[in-house]
This record gives structure tokens, C-alpha cells and sequence, in this order.
């Protein structure tokens, strides 16, 4: 196995516009929002001025105006999000393609997909999130969607920013960029570093439960004369990052959640997560003339992480804990309290995380038609060596007894190579229709290894496979007028299962199908599309934080599925002139999920997916005046959600399988003191709604309570 020696491959440029004098200036996937409006699918764009009117530095805040995407919360701050499009799973969002600036982002795409590690939200200029038959140019999982971060650009000309931040519950941020490009160069050194004490209580501890996280970015171009008869340009971009966040996996029974929702238990105060992440990526485009360019890129990311935290207790899990408490137990409840003594397990889960590749992209104008191909080639792996140590809970505190030597389980390494391979063909038929042709192919090889010693000594390959697809994407916008847009969509999805899972576990495969209408004025613009998704196999990978059954690693197929739904957006103005501005956005998504054969799985038919609310509404409104005084309101609203297959089958008692329906507003107002300096205020939560998001992996947690932020931003 991974014999390959193939070089090069492909994919990251999809709409590379090219900026004034030349230069592309940043890698997108779709563009900006007027661009988003004319592809063949569903597609937003949350831009660098959309992102300015709340400041948020939380990534599931940032997204949950884009139609057609679920967040399951579960720290409050957005460190680790789970981030879920169109019913496909939320868990760590590996059902979903994360990309920053085009390139591959998650820890292991291939071989451990769940994203423990997610870029640093408040240092981008914006997020796209992209579905539909345009999908196929990006992979490996198509199920879904895509979200592409964006990083800040190199800027025009020597200038740079400093946004310094101060709040509540000890929070503290300052993002500071500066750049300067010149004709055949252009650099930018940036950080972003953050801070909270956290808003949970430790029982018997004054720990901190936030976090603390510092980012490093440096980017650097060179590139020929605009004029030249060929234009090349060399990109090359670092990223460094560390962050420690006092954080667990323990949630609260419920009679404790109603009590005080920002409690922690005792036996958790010595959680912690510690991480480091380095990126390099090099990029080299050639523009041979003005019908064809070539962009080849090469990637490296390492990430490695220890989150010390609560495994089990007594030798149970701390779910099962928390379920006995929920239903009575009284010594159960004894034990999360601290007045039962307990030995406490508390596993160190350290991983280290290695992603590479190399692209190439080439596209192709050729007469009516926009062509694009791209070939990858992609290594990742993930090493797991985790050991646990044992406390004994006497008299309420945590007393250290021993060290356990990790089991074949916490010792293994799981390796994914894979070669994809994608041709996507615009054509414009007539001047009114348009449509977009795709064909994908993904080669992937799997691996697992355990090892049986400490000192590694020897493994045994415990599970391997070995997976081929080709898929298929058709796409068609057409124009009824200036106004009036007509869209419809259909295309494969694909969702490579677990390393650790066996070769008679097919990957996630589905066909996805949608169709809707765009209408565009001067001051108002209306989309509704509604979406239907057809899986042969639905497929959940089974971690400790999102279990199947007794499984905690692998994967395990729920069988055929069906995701209905619509997606709503409008955005307008209610009243504009000269003295002042009032837009609105509204974006509603509806959602229907179901398994509609479970098979040989564990579940029934009729039984619902985890974590899809059939509800959700965002709405914006704003008032902007000439001064350059502005404030903004944001609703968000989200339906109760199951947490397990089961909630909702007849006679079972539901009522520790969902969340709660959750309403919050933020509120934010900017004044500028001078051309270069601004003020705001910003509130999270206005109304302190703290009801439960979530209770994965075990107990009830809330989100971040009222939290009140001033900000300092200069420019110079």
C-alpha cells in the first residue's frame, strides 16, 4: 500500500479574478455576492463588509445566515464547530469540504475528517459556503457543501489595521495586519490573538473555563509585469498557531442545567485542550495567454492536539453518568456533585495530524465554453497516543492514583492516500441559458494500524480499504429577464467512511437534486431553492463524542436516507435616501430528514437524523446613516433538534434525546471618530437566552450567555 510516486495535481483556483494591474490577489470558490447569484446551485458569500457589522469572531455567528446550514453549538466560543449543509451530518463537520483560500484545511481530510482543528474565525475576510453541481470541482466529500475561509489580502498599497477588543468574562482581542505591494511584489504579516476566562463555573475550583489562542499568518508574491506576454505569479503563504482552552466534553443532567446552565462539575476542572497548527502553501500561476492559465499548488498542514479530559468514570462512560442522574440516581447524581467518591479516568486524547498535497488546476476559454480541469494528489494521516490517568474523587477533590498505558485503540495510526481528478465544463447555450457540466473521480486508500506496546514494537494492520468513484454533476441557470432567474441542479455525493472501518462498509453516497428561482431588482433580491437528497447509504463515523452505540471508532451505515427542504433568502432595503439606509436580509431554511431503510443497521425506518432542525430563521436589520454611524440587529432562531436516530419513534420517551427551540439577538453599533478610527459596541445575546444547544457527547450544554464587547479600530 502507498506505493504511488505520482507528482502533481490539481484543483484551488474556481473564480480567480484577476485585480487591477494583473495580480490575483485572493483565492475563491465563488466570488463575491453578485457572483454567488448566477451560478447552477445554491451558493453565499459572507463578505469582508458583511462580516465588520457584528465583529463576530465566532465562526457558527459568521454562518448562520447562509441558508441551508445547521451549527450544533458546543462551547460557546466556535473553537471546535459543528457545521452541517443540507441534513448531511454536523458531527465536527466531516460530512462538509473545509477549505482556507482553496486549500484542503481540516486536520486529515481523508483518514480523520472530524475538524478538532478550525482556522482562527476572526482573522478572515469572509466565508463561502458553496452547493450544487459546482461542487464537483471540490472534494473529497460531495455530499454536502463547501465553506472557504478567507484570509486577508495582501493589500494595494504600504497600509495595515489594528482592532483591539476588551469585553466581559475576562475577554481580550487584538487582529493587526500591515502590507505593502508594489508592480512585481506584495507581502502581509498578520496576527490574531484572543482571550477569555470563560463563562462556566468549576464546582470547588477557580480554573479558568475559556481559552487563550495566538495566530500567526505571513504571505508573499511576486509576479512579472502586467504587461509581459506571459504573466506568472509566486504566492507563498505561513500560518503558526497554539491554543489552550480549559474546555470538556461534560455536560449537565437537566435538573442541574435548570439550575444554573453555567455550572461545571468538580470532577472536570482538570480538562484542557492544548494545540498547535503550521500551515505552508505554495502557489504558482501562469497566465499563457487569455484563454488558458495554470495554477499548480503544493500544501503542507501539521496539527497536534492533547485534550486531557474526562473518559469515564468508575469505569463507565461519563455519558451514561449523566443519563443515570437524568433518570434518578441518586449516587450517579452523588458522584457529578462530589460527594461520592469515584475514580475518574481522564485520557489524554493527543493526536498528531499530518495533511499534504499538490495541485494543479488549468482552465480553458474556449469559445462558449469555460472548461477546468484539475488532478490532486493528497497524503494525510493521523497518529493516536493516548494514555489516561486515574484520580480518585475523595471528599471532593480529585487525588491522582496511576497512569494507564493507552490500549491498541488509543494506539494506532490511520493513513489515507488519494488521487481526485475533476472536469467541469460553462457552457453558455444561448444568451439566456447556461449550463455546467461536471465529472469527478476520487482513488482513495485507507489504513489502519494498531500496535500493541508503548514502545511500538510491532502493529497489527487491523482494518484497510479501498475505495473508487466516479461522479457526475449537470447544472443549468436561465435568464426569463433581467429580473427573473430560473435554476436546476443535480449531482453525486460522496463521503469517504472511516479508516477504521472494515471493507464491507461502503462509503456515504448520494444523488442530490435542486431547483429554484432567483429575482433581482435595484433594491431587492429574492431566492427560494428547494433541495432533495437521495443516499443509498447514509454513513455516521463513530468517535467519542459522537458514539454509534458502543462503537467509538469506524464507521457504521444508518442505511437509505432521504433530506428534503426549501431555502429562503431576501435581502433589501425598507428605506433609503440621502439621510439614511435600512437594510433588511432574511434567510429561512426548512428541513425534512428521514431514514427511509435502515437495513441491517441499529435503527428503524421512519427514524429521524441527529441534528437537523426542521426550522431555522436568520434576519438582519440595520440603520445606516451618512455620519457613518451605523447599528445592527441579528435574530437567529433554531427548532428543538434530535440528538439521537430514535427521539421520535412511537412510545419512546424523548425527552433527554433533543435541544431546545433557541431565539437569540445580537446587537452591534459602529461610530467612526475620523476617516481612519471607529468605536463600536457590540452585544451577544442580547436577552441572555441560555437554553440547550446541544448534548453530545453527554449532558446538556448552553451557549454563550449576554456578552457585551467594546472595540478600537484604527487604520493607517
Amino acid at each position: 500500500m502507498f506505493k504511488r510516486s505520482l507528482f502533481a495535481v490539481a484543483i484551488v483556483l474556481a473564480n480567480q479574478s484577476f485585480a487591477d494591474g494583473g495580480r490575483v490577489e485572493e483565492v475563491t470558490i465563488i466570488g463575491d455576492p453578485t457572483d454567488a447569484q448566477q451560478l447552477p446551485g445554491s451558493a453565499f458569500v459572507v463578505d469582508e463588509q458583511a462580516l465588520a457589522k457584528f465583529e463576530y469572531t465566532d465562526i457558527n455567528r459568521m454562518v448562520r445566515q447562509v441558508p441551508g446550514v445547521y451549527l450544533q453549538e458546543e462551547d460557546g466560543f466556535g473553537l471546535r464547530p459543528n457545521i452541517g449543509i443540507r441534513g448531511a451530518g454536523a458531527e465536527r463537520s466531516e460530512k462538509i469540504t473545509l477549505m482556507e483560500d482553496g486549500v484542503l484545511i481540516a486536520p486529515a481530510p481523508y483518514s480523520a475528517p472530524a475538524a478538532y482543528y478550525f482556522p482562527v474565525a476572526g482573522r478572515m475576510s469572509g466565508v463561502e459556503v458553496l452547493k450544487g453541481a459546482n461542487i464537483l470541482r471540490h472534494g473529497p466529500s460531495t455530499v454536502a457543501g463547501v465553506v472557504n475561509l478567507i484570509s486577508t489580502r495582501i493589500p494595494d498599497a504600504a497600509s495595515g489595521q489594528v482592532n483591539l477588543e476588551a469585553g466581559e468574562y475576562g475577554s481580550n482581542r487584538v487582529n493587526a495586519n500591515y502590507g505593502n505591494s508594489g508592480e512585481n511584489y506584495g507581502w502581509m504579516a498578520e496576527t490574531h490573538q484572543q482571550e477569555s476566562d470563560g463563562f462556566k463555573d468549576i464546582d470547588r475550583s477557580s480554573s479558568d473555563t475559556g481559552f487563550d489562542t495566538e495566530d500567526y499568518v505571513l504571505k508573499a508574491r511576486i509576479n512579472s509585469d502586467s504587461q509581459a506576454a506571459i504573466y506568472q505569479q509566486l504566492d507563498v503563504k505561513f500560518q503558526y498557531s497554539e491554543e489552550t482552552s480549559d474546555v470538556t466534553y461534560v455536560g449537565l443532567t437537566d435538573t442541574d442545567f435548570e439550575a444554573d446552565e453555567n455550572r461545571r462539575y468538580g470532577l472536570t476542572s482538570l480538562d484542557q485542550m492544548n494545540t498547535r497548527h503550521s500551515s505552508a502553501n505554495l502557489r504558482y500561476l501562469v497566465q499563457l495567454n487569455q484563454q488558458l492559465s495554470l495554477t499548480t499548488t503544493a500544501y503542507y498542514n501539521k496539527f497536534k492536539r492533547d485534550w486531557f479530559k474526562v473518559d469515564k468514570i468508575d469505569g463507565s462512560s461519563f455519558g451514561s453518568l449523566i443519563d443515570a442522574a437524568n433518570n434518578g440516581d441518586q449516587n450517579a447524581q452523588g458522584i457529578l456533585d462530589g460527594d461520592v467518591d469515584a475514580a475518574v479516568s481522564i485520557k489524554h486524547n493527543n493526536r498528531e495530524y499530518l495533511s499534504k498535497g499538490v495541485q494543479l488546476v488549468a482552465d480553458w476559454t474556449l469559445a462558449d465554453h469555460q472548461l477546468q480541469g484539475g488532478i490532486r494528489y493528497h497524503e494525510d494521516d493521523v497518529d493516536r497516543f493516548q494514555p489516561t490517568e486515574v484520580y480518585q474523587q475523595t471528599s471532593g477533590e480529585l487525588l491522582f492514583d496511576a497512569i494507564s498505558d493507552p490500549s491498541s485503540s488509543n494506539n494506532r495510526v490511520e493513513e489515507a492516500e488519494a488521487l481526485a481528478l475533476h472536469l467541469m465544463d460553462v457552457w453558455r447555450v444561448t444568451g439566456a441559458l447556461e449550463l455546467t457540466l461536471g465529472l469527478r473521480y476520487e482513488d482513495i486508500e485507507t489504513e489502519q494500524r494498531r500496535y500493541s506496546d508503548v514502545v511500538r514494537s510491532s502493529s497489527t494492520v487491523t482494518a484497510e480499504n479501498s475505495v473508487d468513484e466516479l461522479l457526475w454533476s449537470v447544472g443549468a441557470t436561465y435568464d426569463l429577464n433581467n429580473q427573473w432567474q430560473l435554476l436546476a441542479g443535480v449531482h453525486s455525493g460522496f463521503a469517504p467512511a472511516s479508516p477504521g472501518s472494515q471493507e464491507n462498509v461502503d462509503p456515504e453516497k448520494s444523488t442530490n437534486y435542486e431547483a429554484g428561482a432567483r429575482f433581482q431588482a435595484d433594491n431587492l433580491s429574492v431566492s427560494a431553492i428547494a433541495f432533495y437528497s437521495d443516499y443509498e447509504n447514509k454513513v455516521t463515523n463513530c468517535s467519542v463524542a459522537f458514539p454509534c452505540g458502543a462503537l467509538t471508532s469506524g464507521s457504521e451505515s444508518e442505511g437509505e436516507s432521504e433530506i428534503k427542504g426549501l431555502e429562503f433568502t431576501l435581502s433589501s432595503s425598507l428605506y433609503k435616501n440621502s439621510d439614511l439606509n435600512i437594510p433588511l436580509m432574511v434567510s429561512y431554511t426548512y428541513t425534512d430528514a428521514e431514514i427511509t431503510d435502515a437495513a441491517d443497521s441499529s435503527n428503524q425506518d421512519g427514524d429521524v437524523l441527529p441534528y437537523v432542525p426542521e426550522n431555522v430563521l436568520n434576519a438582519q436589520i440595520g440603520v445606516e446613516l451618512p455620519s457613518g454611524w451605523s447599528t445592527y440587529l441579528n435574530a437567529s432562531y433554531v427548532d428543538e433538534m434530535c440528538v439521537e436516530n430514535s427521539c421520535e419513534r412511537s412510545g419512546v420517551d424523548d425527552t433527554f434525546l433533543k435541544t431546545d427551540d433557541l431565539l437569540v439577538f445580537d446587537l452591534a453599533t459602529h461610530y467612526p471618530v475620523n476617516e481612519a478610527t471607529s468605536v463600536y459596541l457590540k452585544v451577544d445575546n442580547l436577552f441572555d437566552a441560555q437554553d440547550i444547544v446541544a448534548r453530545s457527547p453527554g449532558g446538556a450544554r448552553p451557549g454563550k450567555p449576554r456578552t457585551a464587547t467594546v472595540g478600537f479600530k484604527v487604520a493607517f
